[in-house]
């Protein structure tokens, strides 16, 4: 095991010597079910969504998701969660036409053990930031936020389970735009077989300016693989929404490519 002597040295698991044995796909596959592993991974999801709005239009959003986990002490690592979604809506909103560009970015910072804990559970804590990174006025909040977020799991034999959690509220923007008040939940499940990893997670927010829920069930299959050098898990599935405020879709897909970069 790598050792981090200076206490003020920050350095990616890219960085660090290479372990002995490769990694295979059922390997990669289970640290790919946990948020906060040392695995270097750069996701990018994409979203259908149908019947949005009062017009039922149509939400397509590609959520470009980096992971990046620092080594910065011999017992503590800090992973870096970043999720900067691009949009383009149509017949969303009543006589607004169309619309195309970035939403708001969603910055996570998780400081974690660098081993899992009593009963083998796996946790991390830190701070959570929104980023008015919106270019158009109606595909972000014109908002700071600020506030905390974790994450706690188990992997035991395929299975992985857990819960990952933040809240966010308004620090500072637009006076004339309502200030985010909102708790994020997003309990999860999966189990692995070889490459191939089935997943069902809920992702609900709950918005308490508004006082509305948005609850999509996600179900998924993905598998890990090779093409060439590169390292990549590939996968889809659908989105069913259980609770959401007028307007919400009922349903939608969902696809995903993330790029492997294994230590």
């Amino acid at each position: 095991m790598h050792v981090v002597k200076d206490w003020l040295t920050i350095v990616p698991f890219a960085a660090l010597p290479a372990i002995a044995h490769a990694q295979t796909e059922g390997d990669l596959a289970k640290q790919l079910a946990n948020p906060i592993s040392s695995l270097i991974s750069v996701p990018f999801q994409s979203n259908f969504e149908i019947d949005v709005g009062d017009d039922e239009g149509f939400r397509y959003t590609l959520n470009t998701q980096p992971v990046i986990p620092f080594a910065i002490t011999e017992r503590w690592n800090l992973i870096s969660r970043t999720i900067l979604p691009t949009m383009y809506q149509a017949g969303v909103l009543p006589g607004m036409g169309d619309q195309l560009g970035l939403g708001d970015t969603v910055q996570s910072l998780f400081f974690s053990p660098r081993q899992p804990g009593p009963g083998g559970w796996i946790w991390g804590v830190g701070p959570v930031l929104l980023l008015p990174t919106a270019t158009e006025d109606v595909l972000g909040s014109d908002q700071w936020g600020a506030g905390p977020t974790g994450v706690v799991l188990k992997q035991e034999g395929p299975w992985t389970y857990g819960l990952l959690a933040n809240h966010i509220d308004s620090v500072s923007g637009g006076g004339d735009r309502p200030e985010v008040n909102s708790t994020f939940l997003q309990p999860f499940l999966s189990r692995s077989n070889g490459s191939v990893t089935y997943s069902g997670t809920v992702e609900a927010t709950y918005d308490h300016e508004a006082d509305e829920w948005t609850v999509p069930l996600v179900l998924t299959v993905s598998e890990v693989t090779r093409i060439g050098s590169q390292r990549l898990s590939y996968g889809g599935g659908l989105k069913l929404y259980a609770d959401g405020p007028d307007g919400a879709p009922t349903w939608g897909i969902r696809a995903f490519v993330t790029l492997l970069y294994p230590r």
